[in-house]
Parts: C-alpha cells; structure tokens; sequence
C-alpha cells in the first residue's frame, strides 16, 4: 500500500507560477503561536511585502496580517511563488527572531496559494482579505486594526 505524501508536499503539487497572474497567498505561524498579534512583529512582516515590491517579485494589491497567518494578495512579476513566500518568510523569521532576542521557527513550511480567474472580483476578495479581524472579533471597525492595506484606498 502506497503512503500518501507528507500535506506539505502536497500543497506543492501542480502549483504553477505565471507572471503577471494574480494569486492569494497564505501561511501560518508555527503551531499557530499568535505572535503576530503584537503589531511591532506584524510589520515586520509588512517591511518584506513593501520589500518584494521593491524588487520587483511581485505587486502588493491587499494584504492582512493575522496574530497568526498572513493573506496576501499579489500579482506575480519576477519571482516565482515558491521563491517569492521563501523569501518573505525567512527574511520575516530572521527579523522577528531577531526583535526577540531568540532563534525559533516562526512559519510553519508550506504555503497555500490560490489563483484567481480573470473574471472573478478581485475587489471583492480584497475585501475578503482585509475584513479578517472583523471576522475573527479583534476589532469592530476595519480601520481600528493596524495589519492591513488594499490598493483600492485613496
């Protein structure tokens, strides 16, 4: 009897990346610590999306950063995903050990990622992505949650 492969080998398995094709990116902290949840930290993972925007891997469109995961809404330019979550992931995790004075795993491995069709609403799943800590109960008005942006904004 064959074994099934390891999730995070799975989640892996047909993933393609194509430039200028957008894709809604997730990860997750290890075992879910909520570390994110102190903001200092969370915008140390803000300072890699801004950072894979400078280089050029990738375009933010909408983003939230959860006391445990982060949504990242994107659109694919010099990068590939794997290369691109690799990055942005370990350079967050040497920051944020580093803010902390320790040297721990911070993200769990893997990422999920969602292409999206050309004809879906891509503002509505920014607002999907930004409404998390609404749904979550950590604020009752968007604008009160620090982790958070969308392009659509003034």
């Amino acid at each position: 009897m064959l074994k099934s492969a390891p999730h995070s080998r799975q989640l892996r398995t047909g993933r393609y990346s194509g430039g200028h094709h957008l894709y809604l990116l997730t990860t997750v902290v290890h075992n879910r610590s909520r570390i994110l949840a102190d903001w200092r930290l969370g915008r140390l993972v803000v300072d890699e999306f801004r950072l894979a925007e400078e280089e050029g891997a990738a375009r933010s469109l909408a983003w939230v950063v959860m006391p445990d995961h982060f949504h990242w809404l994107i659109e694919l330019h010099d990068s590939t995903l794997s290369t691109l979550m690799r990055r942005a992931k370990s350079r967050s995790a040497h920051s944020i050990n580093r803010a902390l004075g320790r040297q721990c795993q911070v993200w769990q491995k893997g990422f999920h990622d969602r292409a999206l069709r050309s004809e879906e609403d891509i503002k509505a799943v920014a607002r999907y992505i930004v409404a998390n800590p609404l749904r979550a109960g950590l604020v009752r008005r968007i604008g009160d949650y620090p982790l958070w942006d969308a392009i659509w904004l003034p």
